[in-house]
């Protein structure tokens, strides 16, 4: 190692003078004020260091390294000076005239490696100019570690790169070592979520990265999110300055920065909570309340209001069981305050899960409308069956009328709404209907035409005058929606074929920028799923491997090993994750599920001009109103278990 550094010490003063030569003629003049001419676009350019990169045996005791620039710089970012392995307090510095001293209040280990990162820290005095980054490397031993590994840190759910994520090397492998101290060797992300972790020992690791919001190179759960590699990791490539992962790169110079290699992928998430409690509770309305806990899947045995009838008491858990909305079914004044009871395993002082009834009063809200003192006070929704009625004109065929109550009801008039429809002749007809209420939801109703929608029809869901009756009493007003589909020539459709679907999976459609999801299905077999009314430009389709089958994205767990549920974008033969869609044109696209899941590229489009034809319009009822029939089988409330 000795011979390795003798012959590559002389290189570094050589590389330095021509850096100052080659720069130091448009560098702005510190010392006096400007007097015109072209602006400075030059970052600073390092002159000398003191103690020399690759030094030996450096002091553990009040060490300090020198950088001096050919010109006055300034500390941007404090927290990018950044030592691996880390100390128990970061870097310190301090300018002196064209220097930065870094020091450290805390001894360094002896015989061990060290490398300090300026990228992201420094810039002109000047005009601001960002020095490109310098790894420095040392040792407080008689040799320099000369392994490394590579890799990016993306987000679980977008795939987006992290930037200023800390990336962490453990000796020790047992679970608990990324909460207990700090790593062996870290570094930060660059902008592409890439990083290189230079200079390491020859040995096996367990690598993390985190976004580490309080820089104490300690994971705390509850507050930052992390990432995990499922295997241990051996180094296998030796440090070469050459290389093109070693190097500094301009971040905007997109085919240097993808040519790096990338041993390894993590991906970052935020856990849930896994101590579990209730941390919120309200009484929102008269009759309604609701508790929220701290961790998802809370394990609720029974839940009972003082005075209140069981049958009398509805209750519906969200998604991920950590809400639970509360309505007592009963017309009459509700007390001043309600006496709720909830019997849940409960995070005691140890930490574990023990059975616990927990009281807790609900006192009626202000402004409630039993505390109304005047009919000035009273407003229309006081007295009235709320509701809404949505329906997107891009979306009716798949989501189809969305009605939702504030309260839940009581009393159902759906054989009784109207369902019509206008041709482009303006004739009118009536449509046939039917109504299904959301299984997580008990407010929430679906009211689907039968038949298939045409573009140039007016569609036209009417609710008619107190045929629905809310918890509090109160009936409806009535009301009605038009919808059309888009009719737009220009318009094109996006047909995916689903083969070797072995899994359940969420698609989502988004847009170029991934920042909008356009329609999204749950699929669980082979199946062709329509993308209409798309406008010409790019998109792109997102696949979530559903492994619990509850239609969510679920994030990892550190502890228990788990990973967040596997995304991927789906990409084209040449790579490219857009997929570009033309005017008037229908694109069909084969997806092999398994192949894309198990790494392997595979595309097979065809783009065909939008055909006219004649379509066969909503089935014609009679208009007898009695198309419209509750699906049952979708309504089961959840139970609390």
């Amino acid at each position: 190692m000795n011979k390795k550094l003798t012959n590559l010490l002389p290189a570094i003063p050589i590389l330095l003078v021509l850096g100052s030569v080659m720069f130091s003629h448009s560098c702005a003049n510190t010392t006096t004020p400007p007097t015109g001419g072209p602006k400075d676009t030059i970052p600073p350019v390092i002159k000398k260091i003191s103690p020399l990169p690759g030094s030996v045996n450096v002091p553990v005791h009040k060490t300090k390294i020198v950088f001096t620039f050919n010109e006055y710089v300034v500390v941007k970012d404090p927290n990018s000076i950044f030592l691996s392995p880390p100390l128990e307090k970061k870097p310190k510095y301090r300018i002196k005239d064209k220097s930065i001293v870094v020091y450290f209040e805390n001894d360094l280990d002896s015989n061990k490696t060290y490398t300090l990162d300026l990228t992201n820290a420094i810039a002109d005095n000047n005009e601001g100019n960002m020095f490109p980054g310098y790894t420095f490397v040392f040792s407080t031993g008689s040799e320099i570690d000369s392994m490394m590994v590579t890799g990016t840190v993306q987000d679980c759910n977008t795939l987006k790169p992290i930037k200023g994520a800390t990336v962490m090397l453990y000796k020790d492998h047992a679970d608990s070592a990324i909460f207990l101290h700090r790593p062996d060797a870290a570094v930060k992300t660059d902008e592409w979520g890439f990083f290189c972790l230079r200079n390491i020992q020859d040995t096996v690791y367990r690598m993390y990265a985190l976004v580490d919001e309080n820089n104490n190179n300690i994971y705390d759960p509850d507050n930052e999110k992390v990432a995990f590699l499922d295997s241990t990791v051996v180094p296998i490539t030796v440090v070469n300055d050459s290389l093109p992962e070693v190097l500094k790169y301009d971040m905007k110079d997109t085919l240097a920065c993808k040519a790096r290699k990338s041993e390894h992928e993590l991906k970052i998430f935020r856990e849930k909570p896994s101590k579990q409690f209730i941390v919120n509770k309200e009484r929102v309305g008269e009759r309604t309340a609701y508790i929220t806990f701290m961790a998802p899947y809370a394990q609720v045995d029974s839940v009972w209001i003082r005075g209140v009838k069981p049958e009398r008491l509805l209750k519906q858990f969200n998604i991920m069981q950590d809400s639970l909305e509360l309505w007592v079914n009963d017309p009459r004044r509700q007390p001043d305050t309600l006496y709720l009871n909830v019997k849940y395993m409960k995070t005691d002082t140890t930490g574990q899960l023990k059975k616990e009834v927990e009281l807790i009063k609900l006192p009626k809200p202000k402004g409630s409308s039993a505390a109304k003192s005047s009919r000035k006070d009273i407003k229309k929704e006081d007295t009235t069956c709320v509701f809404t009625v949505s329906a997107e004109a891009d979306k009716i065929e798949q989501y189809g009328f969305q009605i939702e109550f504030k309260y839940p009801i009581v009393q159902d008039g759906f054989d009784s709404l109207t369902f019509r429809y206008l041709n482009p002749k303006q004739q009118e007809s009536i449509g046939k209907y039917r109504v299904e209420r959301d299984s997580l939801n008990l407010r929430k109703y679906t009211v689907w035409p039968v038949g298939k929608l045409l573009p140039g029809y007016e569609y036209f869901l009417k609710i008619p005058h107190r045929k629905f009756k809310d918890i509090n009493g109160f009936y409806n007003d009535s009301t009605e929606v038009k919808v059309s589909l888009p009719s737009d020539d220009k318009l094109s459709t996006l047909i995916t074929t689903l083969t070797a679907v072995d899994n359940r999976y969420i698609v989502d459609l988004l847009t170029e920028k991934k920042d909008n999801v356009l329609r999204s299905y749950i699929v669980d077999k082979d199946c062709s799923l329509v993308f209409p009314y798309l406008k010409a430009g790019k998109y792109c389709i997102r696949f979530t491997e559903d492994r619990n089958r509850n239609g969510v994205v679920d994030t990892g767990n550190l502890l228990e090993h788990r990973q967040p549920e596997k995304v991927l974008f789906y990409r084209l033969a040449d790579g490219k994750e857009d997929i570009e869609i033309m005017e008037m044109t229908e694109l069909e696209q084969n997806i092999d599920i398994s192949a894309l899941f198990s790494g392997v590229p595979v595309a097979d489009s065809t783009e065909v001009p939008v055909a006219d034809g004649t379509e066969v319009p909503v089935s014609q009822g009679e208009g007898d109103g009695t198309a419209g029939v509750i699906d049952e089988t979708a309504a089961t409330e959840l139970k609390i278990k």
